[in-house]
């Protein structure tokens, strides 16, 4: 049998168990199981349904284990979200969905009482009110922090549960707004100041870290646990075939737009901090200099408002009715915060429409077309800020993840923003994950070779501005 490498793909929406190996110099990648899931709303708060995930997770990598011998398993999630441990390595409490409001007043205070320019110089990281930060100093108001012995982000908490770690990536931990851009550290005098306890805060790991081994899962037991870029971001960006040249903005499309370039060294200057740019950590200490617009979550939640009206619409049937439409030539601000949060996003998009004067969108294909239209326009806005900042001049732009699938939102990208767009690949973040393995099996010699292999092994398409 075959020796593949194991990646766990965890989205807000959904997870999967990939498995990948290198044949004939092409990473070959295989979905083995997929499930949804949800984030749950009790008593007013938003919670994630850990236990149904890590049961899920592992009935993935059995199935994978059916397939061939594991080499190893790597990890990644979303950013921000964490789990507090007890001095017996019991969860405290369930962890909370980043989009729960109890961190909301202190996202307000915090950066007023120590000033956002303080935070922005040390940690680099983009102000947004879901930031663990902001979140860890609503859980020391709640007390739950006085019986935390470590707070481990999503990843390593399942890395944990698998292996025992007691760890935290970089990568993700550098989504926390608590590590300083520079050391790549926890940045100690800031968590001082802020009145978070130190002990919380556990020692951080590289990917391409080897945590340990599975224990206590009989079949799975023994395989190596390797640390990949645990935040999905980071992983799908070690995904991206960009240009060696560092003339490529990429966007990783989902239920966020994570608009990007990739650089050496952290930029945390007064005008990167005007432009609110974030510089998280990525693979081989490289620096995703990005920002957030809302993505795919607007049409996501548009379907969840149509479904309690009655209308049963597929994001495929709304991308096809979008694409039968002429224009109106109006947008709304996709940058708004508030198309980031739960609620009737068709009746707020129509508000903004009727505060412009002009007539509201009517049909489910009307509002998607408005959707991408905004979309387009805001990479275009969010591409022009991060040149700015960087001193780099953009030449083309790479579209990976679910949202690359969408062939009319990258042709609208391509006409607002005038770069020639490069879709693909799809499955960017699970091919990241895997590439990180196989550099620390030594089957893959650094990250440009992984990248090189990647583009090597995938389909991609190319889409030019409208004259």
């Amino acid at each position: 049998m075959s020796k593949y490498v194991a990646a766990v793909d965890l989205g807000a929406t959904s997870g999967r168990i990939c498995i990948g190996h290198v044949e004939s110099e092409q990473l070959q990648l295989e979905e083995i199981y997929r499930f949804s899931h949800e984030a749950q709303n009790l008593n007013g708060e938003l919670f994630w349904q850990w236990d149904y995930i890590v049961e899920q997770v592992i009935i993935g990598l059995k199935k994978a284990k059916e397939r061939g011998e594991l080499a190893s398993i790597g990890v990644d999630f979303w950013a921000v979200d964490y789990g507090l441990l007890d001095s017996a390595n019991k969860l405290i409490a369930t962890p909370h969905c980043y989009r729960d409001s109890r961190a909301d007043k202190y996202f307000e205070k915090i950066p007023k009482e120590l000033t956002a320019e303080y935070i922005y110089s040390r940690t680099g990281i983009q102000f947004l009110f879901f930031n663990t930060l902001y979140q860890l100093a609503a859980e020391k108001n709640e007390g739950k922090l006085d019986q935390a012995s470590k707070f481990l982000m999503l990843p390593d908490l399942l890395n944990n549960i698998l292996c025992g770690s007691q760890s935290n990536e970089v990568t993700n931990a550098s989504s926390t707004q608590l590590l300083n851009a520079q050391s790549h550290d926890w940045d100690w005098d800031l968590i001082e100041k802020i009145g978070l306890p130190k002990s919380v805060f556990p020692p951080l790991h590289q990917p391409g870290s080897v945590l340990g081994e599975v224990r206590g899962f009989s079949e799975l037991d023994g395989i190596p646990v390797v640390a990949v870029g645990s935040h999905d971001t980071a992983s799908a960006v070690a995904g991206i075939p960009l240009s060696e040249d560092g003339c490529s903005a990429y966007i990783s499309s989902g239920t966020w737009s994570l608009v990007g370039l990739e650089l050496n060294t952290a930029n945390t200057t007064a005008e990167t901090f005007k432009s609110n740019i974030t510089n998280e950590l990525g693979v081989e200490n490289r620096i995703r200099f990005i920002k957030n617009v809302a993505g795919l979550w607007m049409l996501e939640e548009s379907i969840r408002y149509w479904r309690k009206i009655g209308l049963n619409l597929t994001a495929k049937e709304l991308v096809e009715q979008a694409g039968k439409l002429k224009s109106s030539g109006v947008i709304v601000n996709a940058r708004d915060p508030k198309y980031t949060k739960s609620g009737p996003i068709p009746e707020w998009i129509a508000q903004d429409f009727k505060d412009k004067g002009a007539v509201a969108p009517t049909t489910p294909g009307e509002f998607a077309l408005v959707i991408f239209e905004s979309l387009a326009d805001a990479y275009r806005e969010v591409i022009k800020e991060l040149e700015d900042a960087s001193g780099i001049e953009v030449k083309q732009l790479n579209i990976v993840g679910g949202g690359s699938a969408n062939e009319l939102l990258n042709q609208l990208a391509a006409n607002a923003t005038g770069l020639k767009v490069i879709s693909g690949p799809m499955e960017a973040t699970a091919l990241g994950n895997l590439i990180v393995q196989l550099i620390a099996l030594k089957e893959v010699k650094d990250l440009n070779a992984g990248r090189r292999l990647i583009a090597n092994s995938i389909k991609q398409k190319v889409f030019m501005p409208n004259a």
